[in-house]
């Protein structure tokens, strides 16, 4: 009995928050098109199956509304009575106020984007937008009204693969073939908060074409002949949240039970894979500067060549890189690539440290100028993270390196010194340890550097410094789902904030016990359900003639990089096995089920002899992954940019094969 009881008061609570049983809280309308005509658009209003205008027009259009579980199904289907070219839009009341409002669409918006400027998608610039569906990890757009605890959600269902090359980027556009494409968003233009969504795409107020650069919207015309059909599905799903997080959790659980993405065959195995990536330690090995490194950034696709830029960590991870071929070489018995590695680190250790003591973030042989010290958290931490690998794999092996620990040491105190009373730390500084970006939202990168300092030296004041650290990540990014300003070249909402807030609070976990363990644990789910929204449930579709497309590319599993970056790439590192652990602590199949795909998928484009997907050198695997109408300035959706950085994607892919790195470094 209570079992049944449990059932009718969820079947009520569906109820009560569920949109009007039919079409009442849904508006329609069709723009049609003649070649060199201007379009004209149709209210259209609900009478039985059909939506008709006050107009005749040369189409036919029924919807079909049914129950699918708690869902709500909406099918609409077009059938020309004559050649059109038509463009639909609908939109849902949600019955929230705008003001209520948070909006979450997975892998591009979060919250209102408000931490990005009015040059990237945000409410700064506009209240309604809408996107082409690629732009999305899940197509899908939501809304959650915080006082009421309630959200509703509009999922694409996608039904095939299909994508042409336009003649126009802007403007009222006839597609020149067919396209699955669609487009979702939101409207909040009379106060209340509506969910868009039509077929083909259109973007509006503004198409987002490169990073921070707004231009004319799109609105597409597909051709259908006479007696040709179409028909395009969406879900309607709603859910209860306690707050915007739980929110965002309950959707992609939804999200990712619908779409249920498939594992890719893979015919490389890890240790293959590894081996491949290879190629790149041996070609990028510079040894001609006072600093030897792996040249990873600023690079040429069409040649590969290396270059006199050097980056620290994140996009070069010289460090990092040096220390994975290190460990191959000797495991693997190369000597050439382990006497690479260990010269890396011989060069870093004489020449890569500033007056103060802090590692060079980054060094230009090019420039002739006087060099300017200016530090990150994120970078420092990259590099004392792969010092400490260093180290300990040094002594494993009965090696020891007593300038290197005093200096690694070192630079532990000044983070120590340099951390902030609430908790964070400054995302850039100067040589002296002063601000020059105090913004808190790098602050998790610093953790695990923190910890890794703890395990090493058995200091306990590292251990306290990390804790220090969790305690703001808690209270300022995880409680608030504002994870943000993680990477170097943005300050806005992304994907790396999320795993490092994932990884910061594994770290702790990993040397916890008891309860402060399971606050840990329960912090790192809560992060994970965020890091894993912008990674793609599906595969989107590309035309001929686009590289991607033509080399068979399957986007599920792939992660979309930030509101401001809106290109594709492989940036896991130890997120993987971060995931799995927790979803066997916490009981959440769904993460190890993801990571399953990300690791089938990520491979995909490796550049080998026989096959260089679009990269000049074997093993240079490609950086940024151009899969929708976005690019840096050069060859768009389906290509990749003309300056790409390898070091990172190397690394990342490397320590995601690697998964036992950090566990037997925390034991």
């Amino acid at each position: 009995m209570k079992r049944i009881a449990r059932l009718i008061y969820r079947a009520i609570a569906l109820l009560a928050i569920a949109p009007q049983a039919h079409a009442a809280n849904i508006e329609s309308a069709i723009t049609l098109k003649q070649p060199g005509n201007n379009p004209c658009r149709y209210v259209l209003r609900q009478n039985g199956n059909k939506l008709q205008s006050d107009a005749t027009l040369p189409i036919d259009i029924h919807i079909d509304e049914r129950q699918e579980g708690s869902d709500r199904m909406i099918s609409v289907s077009f059938k020309a009575e004559r050649r059109v070219y038509f463009s639909f839009e609908a939109s849902l009341a949600t019955g929230f106020k705008t003001d209520d409002s948070e909006f979450f669409l997975p892998g591009f918006w979060y919250h209102r984007n408000l931490r990005s400027p009015q040059s990237a998608p945000s409410f700064h610039t506009s209240k309604s937008w809408n996107f082409r569906e690629d732009r999305l990890s899940t197509p899908l757009t939501s809304a959650f009204d915080a006082q009421k605890g309630k959200g509703v959600s509009v999922l694409r269902v996608v039904d095939g693969s299909a994508e042409c090359l336009t003649a126009h980027t802007g403007g009222d556009v006839i597609l020149s073939g067919s396209t699955s494409i669609g487009f979702l968003g939101f409207d909040n233009e009379r106060g209340n908060a509506r969910l868009t969504f039509g077929f083909p795409y259109m973007e509006t107020p503004k198409r987002y074409i490169r990073k921070l650069t707004l231009a004319q919207p799109i609105r597409t015309f597909l051709r259908l002949d006479a007696g040709q059909e179409r028909t395009v599905t969406w879900r309607v799903h709603q859910v209860e949240a306690s707050n915007y997080g739980d929110f965002v959790a309950r959707t992609w659980q939804y999200a990712f039970d619908t779409m249920n993405p498939k594992l890719l065959e893979n015919s490389m195995s890890p240790y293959e894979i590894k081996r491949q990536l290879t190629n790149y330690f041996r070609q990028s090995f510079v040894d001609k500067y006072p600093l030897k490194y792996n040249s990873g950034i600023t690079l040429e696709t069409a040649t590969c060549k290396p270059c006199p830029e050097i980056q620290l960590g994140f996009c070069g991870r010289v460090l990092l890189n040096a220390f994975n071929e290190l460990e191959y070489g000797e495991r693997n018995g190369d000597k050439s690539l382990a006497k690479m590695g260990k010269d890396i680190f011989d060069s870093w250790l004489a020449n890569g440290f500033t007056p103060r003591g802090w590692l060079i973030d980054w060094r230009d042989y090019a420039q002739k100028t006087p060099e300017r010290y200016v530090h990150s958290i994120r970078q420092q931490s990259e590099g004392i993270y792969a010092v400490l690998h260093y180290l300990n794999y040094e002594k494993q092996k009965g090696r020891k390196h007593k300038e290197w620990e005093r200096r690694t040491k070192s630079i532990l105190d000044n983070l120590v010194r340099l951390q902030k009373p609430d908790g964070h730390f400054a995302r850039k500084y100067d040589d002296n340890g002063h601000d020059i970006d105090a913004s808190g939202g790098s602050t998790p990168s610093a953790t695990s550097t923190l910890v890794m300092g703890y395990k090493y030296f058995g200091d306990k004041r590292y251990l306290s410094a990390a804790k220090r650290t969790v305690d703001y990540v808690a209270r300022e990014i995880i409680s608030k789902s504002d994870y943000f300003s993680s990477t170097l070249d943005a300050n806005c909402e992304d994907k790396e904030a999320a795993i490092a807030s994932v990884t910061a609070t594994y770290y702790l976990a990993m040397v916890s016990k008891g309860k402060e363990r399971a606050k840990y644990t329960d912090l790192c789910k809560r992060a994970t359900y965020f890091a894993m929204t912008w990674y793609y449930t599906w595969d989107v579709p590309f035309a001929q003639g686009q590289m991607l497309g033509d080399l068979g590319f399957k986007s599920r599993g792939w992660g979309n990089v930030s509101v401001e970056n809106n290109h594709i790439d492989v940036f896991v590192f130890e997120l993987p096995h971060i995931a799995q652990w927790i979803a066997k602590q916490t009981g959440e199949p769904r993460f190890e089920r993801m990571v399953d795909v990300m690791r089938s998928s990520m491979s995909q484009l490796m550049p080998t002899p026989k096959r260089l997907c679009g990269v000049a050198v074997p093993g240079y695997y490609p950086e940024v992954v151009q899969h929708t109408t976005w690019d840096y300035g050069h060859n768009g959706k389906g290509f990749y940019n003309t300056i790409f950085a390898p070091g990172w994607t190397v690394a990342s892919l490397w320590e995601m094969y690697s998964p036992e790195r950090t566990v037997n470094f925390l034991k």
